[in-house]
């Protein structure tokens, strides 16, 4: 899917946000910046910028479930800004693009390879607690995984049906990427690698009920986790993402390229790895044709030595500190019954920010 279908899907879609951007990559989801309107005006599948007939016909096959498509995928963009809040990259949108991210995903990178990733889950993940909610009259609660109720609990509430979620996200999301070249390879691997997060960390969850809460019952149903426990697991996927190299076959449809792991030593990427088979910049400096925007003026940690510290965030150029005074509650007491009453206090505060 493109990047500027998933600008429009989103501008059609979510109230606040900005969207993402750069070489076609799944989503391709048509949001774009009037996404605020989704909500009161039907969609129109046929004025969406970008999609493939496939998608086409899935849009208007499945229009009730759109507007969960188009949440998923903001859901993906603020799960990728809060992972890479304190990295030189920090998943950065740009204001009144389609190509929300700019050129920062037109090559192969770790960074393209994540956002594929949490952003494909995102929509399986939105998909599926829009049906468990029953926002939707085409799907609803699963019913297929419900074995015999275990010690001292019984099935019970509303499983949901993580694999209809992430059926959604396949056939729309991977819709575009069939061409024979490495990077729909690419996509097609990371997008299932952040769809795959999802079904391997399903788990039960369960009420208790009895006098007192004693537990003295228990009704559980299959639920999904936090989307902020994916966003944690898939970065670490891109921390220890697998490097690629294009291969290019002869077949009967003519060239193919796959894609090889370039360390014969490492062990091959699974189905849940990240993968990617271009460098990435080093975000230190403003580029216009990487998409960089530097870290001027960014804020760092100067007690840590990690990617988030002042040295290497700074990029070796040295911080500016300055004093803020800042406006706080304080001194909470809790009074019966029933609210909090708190005094305001002000407390000064070191920043430091990038040369």
């Amino acid at each position: 899917m493109d990047l500027y279908l998933i600008g429009y899907l989103m501008c059609v879609c979510l109230s606040s946000s900005r969207v993402l951007g750069g070489y076609p990559i799944w989503w391709s989801l048509a949001l774009g910046q009037q996404y605020s309107s989704l909500g009161s005006q039907p969609i129109l599948c046929g004025s969406i910028p970008g999609l493939v007939p496939k998608q086409l016909r899935f849009c208007r096959n499945y229009i009730e479930i759109m507007p969960s498509v188009a949440e998923g995928v903001k859901l993906g963009i603020q799960e990728c800004q809060h992972q890479f809040r304190g990295r030189r990259w920090n998943c950065t949108t740009i204001k009144d693009s389609l190509a929300i991210f700019g050129p920062v995903l037109d090559k192969a990178t770790r960074e393209s390879a994540f956002v594929h990733a949490i952003a494909s889950a995102g929509v399986a993940f939105a998909v599926t607690r829009s049906c468990a909610e029953g926002t939707s009259t085409m799907c609803g609660c699963d019913s297929h995984h419900k074995g015999p109720p275990g010690e001292g609990w019984k099935w019970g509430g509303c499983s949901e049906d993580a694999e209809f979620g992430v059926l959604v996200s396949r056939e729309f999301a991977d819709a575009r990427e069939n061409r024979p070249d490495a990077r729909s390879a690419m996509n097609r691997h990371n997008n299932e690698a952040g769809r795959t997060t999802i079904l391997d960390h399903m788990h039960l969850r369960c009420k208790c009920h009895g006098l007192s809460g004693s537990c003295e019952v228990k009704t559980c149903w299959w639920a999904q986790p936090d989307f902020r426990l994916l966003g944690d697991y898939l970065k670490d996927k891109y921390d220890s993402a697998s490097e690629m190299v294009v291969e290019k076959h002869r077949e009967s449809r003519g060239w193919v390229e796959t894609l090889r792991v370039k360390y014969a030593f490492f062990k091959h990427p699974t189905e849940r790895d990240l993968v990617y088979y271009e460098g990435s910049p080093n975000f230190c400096e403003p580029n216009s044709e990487t998409g960089s925007f530097g870290t001027r003026d960014r804020v760092c940690n100067v007690s840590s030595h990690g990617i988030e510290g002042c040295d290497l965030l700074c990029c070796g150029r040295g911080h500016n500190t300055r004093t803020e005074m800042r406006k706080e509650k304080c001194h909470c007491i809790f009074h019966w019954c029933c609210y909090v009453s708190c005094q305001e206090c002000v407390r000064v505060y070191d920043v430091h920010t990038c040369k």
